[in-house]
């Protein structure tokens, strides 16, 4: 099923050196609304207790997201930030620019048995999401589904992070 937010964000994302700016459109009222609500829609009345978002521009989503669920936001830290407490942490497969990174969240930002959706702008190998996955799970939450702006995956690693939802996919984008 197609969300409403489809045709705007395939049709305002402004495409600059080979990348869709999705982060720029939402300088704009309303966008990150719109954003927020499409990513949660597909995932509404699946009792989902947490919104996890990869840092950077996942947080941005992750939290509009929450909103629209009445979930709680989880943070999916990267070297360097502050995060306090323990943490449980997970080192990715090389994303597409050929780096793996360590990722950490507060243990006790994840419950068990919380069902966490984890939300994202784009993905392009999914490392990243595949690690959040692995780190929802070790903290005992149980991983309810990806929902992102822009899938650009593979059909393996769709398989392994399923259910996969995305407003676009990466083809659209010119």
């Amino acid at each position: 099923m197609r969300s409403p937010f489809h045709d705007e964000l395939v049709a305002r994302a402004r495409v600059i050196d080979g990348h869709a700016d999705v982060l720029g459109m939402l300088a704009e009222a309303g966008v990150l609304r719109r954003a927020g609500a499409a990513l949660a829609a597909p995932f509404a009345g699946e009792r989902i207790a947490k919104v996890a978002g990869l840092e950077a521009r996942g947080f941005i989503l992750a939290a509009a997201v929450a909103l629209e669920l009445d979930a709680g936001f989880v943070a999916v830290r990267k070297p360097g930030s502050i995060h306090p407490g323990p943490k449980a942490s997970v080192v990715t497969a090389p994303s597409w620019r050929g780096h793996a990174v360590t990722l950490a969240v507060q243990r006790a930002a994840v419950g068990n048995g919380e069902r966490v959706l984890l939300v994202d702008d784009w993905a392009e190998t999914g490392s990243q999401a595949l690690a959040a996955k692995h780190l929802i799970e070790k903290c005992g939450g149980e991983y309810a589904g990806l929902s992102m702006l822009v899938d650009q995956l593979s059909d393996d690693m769709r398989n392994a992070l399923a259910p996969v939802f995305a407003v676009a996919d990466a083809a659209e984008f010119g």
